[in-house]
């Protein structure tokens, strides 16, 4: 049943003992804080160049990257140097704010030469000047320009480092990497491929093949043109791994009946793993999840583990434990060895190249940062790499097996590539392999450092946050206040800068927003990552009865029991999930919110879950999907809002701001308008960001921070 919950008043819903505190402390609470300059600008918080697409050599121990420099995306290499760290340098040399992305970058076998995509996704320019989407290049050590290839992409580099496939026109291509001659058509088929994986000899390409209702794995013969399918089944079936000796064919099994996203299901009938054979498509199941909690699939974040290890074992993720882990289970059956035990999660791995040991990012012993162990694919006691209040993903192994290049924040310094090597057999502390990219004019020196805070929300739940107070000003005044809320929801902020792009910048705009005297709040909230699968997954979640709103009242009302903040001059923002959570907040309690920002939000939750349904997801009753969204509260919203979204949005329908602008005039609530015409759900422009955050600022100012210089005159 949908979850109910009454718009109490703010006396009524302060605990007792914070209102006495409250009551007692008034006389030292009644100043009010007025509008401070900012100690840096939005411009400079988002200035760092992001990094992304961490790729290791397979030879040379070397690795590559991509850099986003205010929207000049290229691609970075970094080399070990005689004294045991890494020379880095700019590998291409793309310029201009273009909307264009690079991804899927895969090495030559010989580590000179990288192939990647540029592209795939439609952007503003290539409305404009009718350019591909998506384009495979390529691109040597020692050339400054890189070449064109084909249209396509998800490009995998052949073992004999002459030749990648990739996928273009709905088949599978073949070309050269000099460019001559013409790309061979390997398969058409009548799926959309994906996960090319060459057979260690290069005769032989697995691959997955997506046809809606079920998947299949695939296994394509250059030598025979044929294509061998691997035990077929009505099932999802993914993510195909080779056995070293390339006689055998691992892949990961999803029941047709797993249930789809925003579900507040944890079990479901068991995925499994699943071994072939290549040569006949003959199969059986190695492995199964118990039933229970870990028994519905659910991938690593980052970089996958699902990997064939030494000793014939097969390391792969699950949470049968209720949070997730890596395990090991020998190709020949028997019960999983578990890697990683404990109660914490992981979130991105890979293997050595000896296939002996596994790196990974976790927040074992703190929730809110993330480090990097080592372990060993049999099992054993994990070694701890990286140290102190830190933000550690997305590891990779250098070919020699000496170094783990990885992504490495804190709360002043942004996501940077870094890297820790071994002396003596140890590895020795993390270290920037690119510091000549800093900008000066990055303001990491004035950011604050976020408190960990921990609140229960109505109903029990225990919620953690980021508290960014204003720095050097005294808590005996009043200031405005914002709380924050992520998208996903399989997300989570951290007492640092992200390692997605996304919520990198607006943990900088929460930094930003500090500086100008707000307090805020960013929420973890329930159906988010980091704290286990009851967290993740919790019951009438999302459209089956935002159980997550009683994490919004419950952060609400931690912050009205501060005598630092002005309860009258509460606001909220947030982008996606959380531009839900924004309108949610603001349609069922207007009274306690006096403006947000909702950045393409779901409101009304019956459009976006037939969108779900049409590609096989079951969804909740639209009875409950109804009750769950912003709309069926529509005429309790009073507070003025701000509503952005992009027109060309591929994850969130357009619709849903129709909806709610449209809802929101016939109500004559205060509303504002941003549409950012052929930009997507995750913006491609660096401009549209700064457009986006400007525009915010100005919108919370005025009814936050200015309408408390106004009272305070």
């Amino acid at each position: 049943m949908l979850l109910q919950i009454s718009d109490r008043s703010r006396n009524r819903r302060v605990p007792a003992l914070l209102r006495s505190a409250l009551i007692a402390g008034v006389a030292l609470a009644g100043n009010v804080a007025t509008a401070q300059s900012p100690a840096f600008s939005i411009d400079d918080a988002l200035s760092a160049p992001f990094p992304s697409g961490l790729v290791a050599s397979p030879a040379g121990a070397r690795v590559a990257w991509i850099f986003d420099a205010q929207g000049s995306r290229n691609i970075w290499v970094a080399e070990p140097s005689t004294n045991g760290s890494f020379a880095s340098r700019q590998l291409t040399r793309y310029t201009g704010d273009l909307g264009v992305e690079i991804g899927s970058m895969a090495w030559s076998s010989d580590g000179r030469a990288l192939v990647f995509e540029r592209g795939g996704e439609p952007n503003p320019r290539s409305v404009a000047l009718g350019t591909s989407p998506e384009q495979i290049w390529t691109i040597a050590l020692g050339d400054t320009v890189a070449r064109l290839i084909d249209d396509g992409s998800s490009p995998a580099m052949a073992p004999n480092a002459t030749t990648v496939a990739y996928v273009a026109r709905n088949s599978i291509l073949l070309a050269a990497l000099s460019g001559s001659g013409k790309p061979q058509t390997l398969v058409r088929d009548l799926g959309r491929d994906g996960s090319l994986a060459w057979s260690p000899d290069g005769s032989r390409i697995a691959f997955a093949s997506s046809r809606g209702d079920h998947s299949l794995v695939g296994v394509y013969d250059l030598a025979h043109k044929s294509i061998t399918w691997l035990a077929p089944s009505v099932d999802r079936d993914r993510d195909p791994i080779w056995s070293p000796d390339g006689r055998k064919v691992a892949f990961v099994r999803v029941p047709a009946a797993a249930p789809g996203p925003f579900s507040s299901t944890r079990a479901s009938e068991p995925w499994s793993i699943w071994i072939a054979d290549p040569a006949t498509g003959k199969g059986h199941e190695l492995w199964h999840a118990n039933a229970g909690a870990g028994s519905r699939f659910y991938p690593l974040e980052g970089n996958s583990a699902f990997a064939w290890g030494a000793d014939d074992r097969i390391v792969f993720p699950w949470e049968g434990t209720g949070w997730v882990h890596l395990y090991s289970v020998a190709a020949t059956g028997g019960a999983p060895t578990p890697l990683t035990p404990g109660d914490f999660e992981i979130f991105s791995a890979d293997l050595s190249p000896d296939k002996r040991r596994v790196v990974y990012s976790s927040n074992q012993d703190d929730l809110d940062h993330r480090h990097l162990w080592d372990v060993p694919v049999t099992g054993g006691t994990p070694t701890r790499l990286t140290t102190g209040k830190t933000i550690a993903d997305l590891p990779v192994f250098a070919s020699d097996g000496k170094s783990v290049a990885f992504l490495y924040a804190d709360a002043r310094n942004p996501m940077r590539p870094a890297a820790v090597s071994q002396a003596g057999g140890r590895f020795g502390d993390a270290h920037d392999i690119a510091p000549q990219t800093m900008p000066a004019e990055y303001p990491g020196a004035r950011f604050v450092e976020p408190e960990q805070v921990v609140f229960r929300s109505p109903d029990g739940m225990m919620i953690h946050g980021q508290l960014f107070l204003p720095p050097g000003e005294s808590r005996a005044s009043r200031h405005p206040a914002l709380l924050f809320f992520h998208g996903g929801p399989y997300r989570q902020m951290l007492l640092g800068a992200n390692p997605m792009g996304a919520y990198s910048y607006m943990y900088a705009m929460n930094q930003y927003f500090a500086s100008r005297g707000y307090v805020v709040l960013s929420v973890n909230y329930r159906g988010g990552t980091g704290y286990g699968l009851d967290f993740r997954v919790p019951p009438n979640f999302g459209p089956s009865g935002a159980s997550e709103y009683n994490d919004v009242l419950g952060a609400a009302t931690f912050l009205e029991a501060r005598p630092d903040v002005d309860a009258k001059r509460m606001g909220v923002w947030g982008g996606s999930y959380g531009g839900y959570l924004t309108a949610l907040a603001l349609a069922r309690s207007s009274d306690i919110f006096a403006a947000g920002v909702d950045y393409a939000g779901v409101h009304d939750w019956t459009g976006l879950l037939k969108v779900y349904a049409a590609a096989g997801a079951k969804s909740a009753s639209d009875s409950l999907a109804w009750a769950s969204s912003p709309l069926s509260s529509i005429k309790r919203w009073r507070s003025p809002v701000l509503v952005i979204q992009a027109d060309d949005d591929h994850n969130v329908p357009f619709d849903q701001s129709v909806l709610l602008v449209t809802a929101l005039r016939e109500q004559k609530v205060p509303n504002e308008l941003i549409v950012i015409p052929n930009e997507i759900h995750d913006l491609l422009l660096h401009r549209s960001w700064l457009a986006y955050f400007h525009a915010q600022s100005d919108f919370l100012d005025r009814y936050l921070m200015r309408a408390g210089q106004d009272k305070s005159r």
